[in-house]
């Protein structure tokens, strides 16, 4: 992005699901211009062609490109730290889609590799962008709750029961503990943004009826280090349901939302109750929080304000993840401090 020119420029690396949805979420896009699409598999170019978009088979072509200012990762989980230290020394800034990483090392050296060449790292958890997370993150912060109590949190759909039998997202090593890379993970960057870093955690898989190695469904019990507790759980297979319920002495808070992110419809639900009162209903309507994302990366990539996820914080997601996967490989209880 120039100072002549308030366009913010993006090459897109991958062409599978989420690649083609943030591809299409910004066509028409005011001021964030997609350059084009990276996508090693040649069969699939097409796609991209009809788009009006140029279709690179190497990172490397978007990289030497002037115009270019950021990457977006939309690839496999395996592929991200190596292709985050291509794209910041490049200069690039670079947004991943999540997971940041698969170990907490892996996370650890990509954000200190982005540090060192001064870019600004985004990462793909757009729910911190939805109008009820953020007005439960209000009222959180202004302590209308009373003593946080406990959480309970649940991100499940059906949406992947097609992909191949030997898919990467099927894979233990490249998508541990059933749906955690693909849901879960979303539901541990909103309890760590609410309330702070885990202390330790017990989780479990199984395995019902995908047959995956990973497993279908993941639940997890939490206890942070401010005292309160948590459990989350998705599933791989079932109608979709994705709820946040937060308790506090002085109120609970519940969000009920009737649609996934990559689709623009239904309504978000937010129910309150306060001992001895009815309980209140209000709604909003869906919002584009991919899209809330992404412009937050570039405004903070332009340096116009501050990115709404530190470093620190994306790390401990990661060691969260390596934490459940050890522990529902174990079937022990983990300690973050371990990890």
């Amino acid at each position: 992005m120039t100072e002549a020119n308030s366009t913010f420029t993006v090459a897109i690396a991958g062409f599978g699901w989420w690649g083609k949805h943030i591809a299409n979420r910004l066509q028409g896009h005011p001021w964030l211009r997609v350059a084009g699409i990276v996508e090693p598999v040649t069969e699939n170019h097409a796609g991209i062609l009809e788009m009006g978009l140029p279709a690179w088979t190497e990172l490397a072509e978007p990289l030497a490109l002037a115009q270019v200012d950021a990457v977006i990762l939309t690839t496999p989980n395996t592929l991200h730290e190596t292709q985050i230290a291509e794209v910041a020394a490049a200069g690039k800034h670079v947004f991943c889609e999540k997971p940041l990483g698969l170990s907490a090392n892996s996370a650890r050296r990509s954000v200190a590799a982005c540090e060192k060449a001064g870019v600004q790292l985004g990462i793909g958890h757009e729910r911190r962008f939805e109008p009820a997370m953020l007005a439960l993150r209000a009222a959180l912060d202004g302590g209308e709750l009373g003593t946080v109590m406990h959480a309970e949190a649940a991100f499940s759909h059906d949406k992947l029961i097609g992909v191949p039998a030997n898919d990467w997202r099927t894979k233990k090593d490249i998508s541990p503990a059933a749906g955690m890379t693909a849901m879960g993970i979303h539901l541990s960057d909103l309890l760590i943004s609410f309330f702070g870093r885990v202390e330790t955690l017990h989780a479990f898989t199984a395995n019902r009826s995908l047959g995956w190695e990973t497993g279908d469904v993941v639940t997890v019990q939490l206890k942070f280090e401010a005292g309160m507790t948590a459990t989350f759980s998705a599933v791989l297979h079932t109608p979709h349901f994705i709820r946040m319920h937060v308790f506090g002495t002085e109120k609970w808070v519940e969000v009920l939302n009737d649609s996934h992110p990559d689709t623009p419809d239904g309504i978000v639900r937010v129910l309150t109750a306060k001992s001895g009162q009815p309980v209140e209903q209000q709604v909003h309507a869906w919002e584009d929080a991919v899209t809330h994302n992404l412009e937050a990366f570039a405004h903070a990539a332009a340096g116009r304000a501050a990115y709404p996820f530190t470093n620190k914080e994306m790390v401990h997601n990661i060691e969260v993840l390596e934490a459940i996967a050890l522990s529902a490989e174990t079937g022990n209880s983990v300690a973050l401090s371990d990890i």
